[in-house]
C-alpha cells in the first residue's frame, strides 16, 4: 500500500499536479490499494499517463482475482462495509477523482479504473 501511495505521489508531482488534486488522487489510490489487498487478496496496479482533448492525466487500474462484489451500487454507498470499517472506501474514492469505473464478477474479481486530470 505504501509503495502504491508513494508511486502515485511521484507521478502526480512529476506531472505538476496541484497540491489539492495530488492529495485527493493519492488518497483515492491508497483506499483502492487497501481494498485490493484486503478484499481482493492482492492484485496489481497499472499506472499510465493519459491524454485526451489536449489534457493530461494519470490513470490507475486496480485489478484483483478476489471474490468479486455482488452488488456494486450498494458497495459504493457510504456506510456499506464487509470489513467492519466506516464504509467510505469505494464511494469516497469515487468522489475524489475525475473519472471512476468499476467492474466486478463474483468468483472472478474486480477491476477499478480511475483518472485524475491535471487542471489547465
Amino acid at each position: 500500500m505504501n509503495l502504491a501511495r508513494k508511486t502515485v505521489q511521484e507521478w502526480a508531482t512529476r506531472l505538476a499536479f496541484g497540491t489539492l488534486d495530488r492529495t485527493k488522487f493519492v488518497t483515492a489510490a491508497s483506499e483502492l490499494a487497501r481494498n485490493t489487498l484486503v478484499h481482493g487478496q492482492g492484485g496489481k496496479l497499472t499506472i499510465s499517463e493519459v491524454q485526451r482533448d489536449g489534457r493530461i492525466g494519470i490513470k490507475l487500474v486496480f485489478e484483483d482475482t478476489g471474490p468479486g462484489i455482488p452488488d456494486i451500487e450498494r458497495a459504493l454507498q457510504d456506510g456499506f462495509s464487509t470489513a467492519k470499517s466506516m464504509g467510505l472506501g469505494l464511494g469516497g474514492a469515487r468522489r475524489l477523482v475525475n473519472e471512476f469505473d468499476i467492474t466486478s464478477t463474483v468468483g472472478v474479481g474486480t477491476k477499478v479504473s480511475i483518472i485524475q486530470w491535471k487542471r489547465r
